[in-house]
């Protein structure tokens, strides 16, 4: 009988350290989910763009005063497509001059995916945003920014859609 005893004793303190253990353990889930205030995906099959971005994006969250960004990036659209969840990003920076696949056809096909990502085009070269609503009606054209842009440009357009 007192070796029973002892048995529960010990199975009720593992069962509290468990418990313990789970408890801490969702804290830091807690606060690393809390760590980051939106998802950003940057498309851009130039390694240089999507280098520099992300690490502009990423100094810019070491100031106490912003709220965090973490980034993803791809440098080629058929493999971001393929890697692609929906529900886990708020923003997508797409080039739309790439290979393989345009940024319009990488947002359309994503867009079928999860209707809830915002997409912001960038490109070098001028656009015809009354032949691309012929091409792509689909496609909301609101965000789209010119390449080469300051960092602080990027920022601040990066802040107004997450907003």
């Amino acid at each position: 009988m007192n070796i029973l005893l002892r048995f529960q004793a010990h199975a009720k303190e593992g069962f509290s350290v468990l418990l313990m253990q789970k408890k801490e353990a969702y804290k830091i889930l807690t606060k690393e989910q809390e760590r980051f205030w939106k998802r950003i995906l940057i498309v851009d099959d130039n390694v240089d763009i999507t280098v520099t971005f992300k690490t502009a994006i990423e100094d810019n969250n070491n100031t106490a005063l912003t709220k965090k960004i973490e980034v993803h990036t791809s440098n080629n659209p058929v493999m971001a497509l393929s890697e692609f969840k929906p529900n886990f990003y708020d923003l997508l920076l797409v080039d739309i001059n790439m290979p393989h696949m345009n940024g319009f056809q990488l947002s359309e096909r994503i867009l079928a995916i999860d209707i809830n990502v915002r997409i912001c085009f960038m490109s070098s070269a001028e656009i015809n945003r009354k032949a691309l609503r012929e091409i792509y009606p689909s496609l909301s054209l609101g965000c789209f920014m010119k390449k080469p842009m300051t960092m602080d440009y990027l920022l601040e357009r990066i802040r107004l859609e997450l907003d």
